[in-house]
């Protein structure tokens, strides 16, 4: 309820927004939000389906809403650029925040912190947090410093020190740690969390060229590119069904390595863009065939990120995967970004502009053929979900919300 209510404010402050660092400090809020309601959520998912063919559904239907969910926000946020402004993408996200916080109150039973008398890691929090944004930042400005100056190397290097003293600070903490590194010890959540990051980065550059290909190699203006981004949607609910029905006979690793092979599959075909193709032949089908291979992975790497965890700590797993996939999509898209603008080059014609689209998809295939490699050596062999009792809630009721 934090996390929504925090996002819709957010939201409506980035709407009013009247320069630059405004709406930049809007969009910080807004990520404070998500970085609390997303884990919520999964931990509470994760903790009411714990075992079994349910378990299976419910992390089948929360891949499916999340590409509902994602087509929804593709196409209402191109039809509100081009016929109203820009604004209104931040302000249509106060109603649906209010919405969502009103079916959390009415619809979720309360329930008690595991560990309330433990205080917050604020130092590992900020460490984390700054050691990211340097590596980040670092990575983006190689347009301008390139890999080999002093400015990049510094910052990177200032990056990796940042991140050290973090790991030296959650390994003596006397607070309750950011991430307990007994966590990452274990092998199923240390691989899906990996495995997650690198399909993150794939995915996200992925979203930037395929847009950036329909609008200015292609002439589509938002509202048309935005529905041209539905038979990804719809391959990802594809994908989610058939890794339920799939999941009751099989490994989620299984899944995770077909799915996995499908997605780079479709981003080797979208590295085949040219500057005088189509929709027809240069996005739909690989829209559809990455967008199954998506759906594929969706539920099996949250179900082996959290079932690796024990239940005092399926909050913290959940945060993790929700990081790590949020740190996969900006290194993903600084690094894939960066090195299409370089193989660009100076004169963006048409033709160089879609070699370097090309490139970055074809990186990103290289990506999902990286995290194939990760679920094949690191993640456990586990048995499929094959239980057919019906899991019990661990979330217990209160007399108040």
């Amino acid at each position: 309820m934090f996390g929504l209510t925090l996002f819709g404010l957010a939201s409506l402050a980035g709407g009013f927004a009247q320069s630059p660092g405004q709406l930049v400090a809007a969009r910080a809020a807004q990520g404070v939000g998500a970085a609390a309601l997303g884990p919520a959520a999964l931990a509470m998912l994760t903790a009411t389906f714990p075992t079994g063919r349910a378990r299976v559904r419910a992390f089948g239907v929360w891949a499916a809403t999340n590409a509902a969910g994602g087509a929804l926000g593709v196409l209402i946020g191109g039809v509100l650029t081009q016929y109203a402004s820009w604004r209104w993408v931040m302000f249509i996200s106060v109603p649906m925040a209010a919405v969502a916080l009103a079916m959390t109150w009415y619809g979720i039973v309360a329930d008690r912190p595991l560990t309330p008398t433990a205080r917050p890691d604020v130092l590992g929090a900020v460490l984390a947090t700054g050691g990211m944004s340097l590596l980040v930042f670092g990575i983006v400005r190689t347009d301008r410093h390139p890999w080999t100056s002093t400015t990049t190397l510094t910052t990177l290097a200032a990056a990796v020190a940042v991140l050290t003293v973090f790991v030296l600070v959650e390994r003596r903490t006397t607070r309750e740690p950011l991430i307990r590194p007994g966590l990452l010890a274990n092998r199923a959540v240390a691989g899906a969390n990996t495995y997650n990051l690198l399909l993150g980065a794939a995915m996200a550059a992925s979203f930037y060229f395929a847009s950036l290909y329909l609008q200015r190699i292609l002439g589509i203006e938002p509202a048309r590119a935005g529905t041209m981004f539905l038979p990804f949607a719809v391959g990802i609910g594809i994908g989610s069904v058939l890794a339920v029905k799939l999941g009751y006979r099989l490994p989620p690793r299984t899944l995770l390595i077909g799915g996995g092979l499908l997605t780079a599959a479709g981003f080797a075909w979208f590295g085949r863009i040219s500057a005088d193709g189509s929709f027809l032949t240069d996005i739909l089908a690989p829209s559809i065939v990455t967008g199954i291979g998506f759906g594929f992975c969706l539920g099996p790497v949250v179900s082996m990120a959290t079932a690796g965890a024990p239940p005092q700590e399926s909050g913290a797993a959940s945060a993790l995967l929700n990081s790590s996939r949020q740190i996969g999509a900006s290194l993903g898209l600084a690094a894939l970004g960066t090195a299409a603008q370089h193989h660009t080059g100076p004169i963006p014609t048409p033709s160089a502009v879609t070699s370097g689209y090309a490139l970055g998809m074809s990186l990103g295939a290289a990506l999902l053929l990286a995290a194939v490699a990760i679920a094949i050596t690191v993640l456990p062999r586990t048995a499929p979900a094959t239980s057919t009792e019906p899991a019990e809630s661990v979330v217990q009721p209160t007399d108040s919300k």
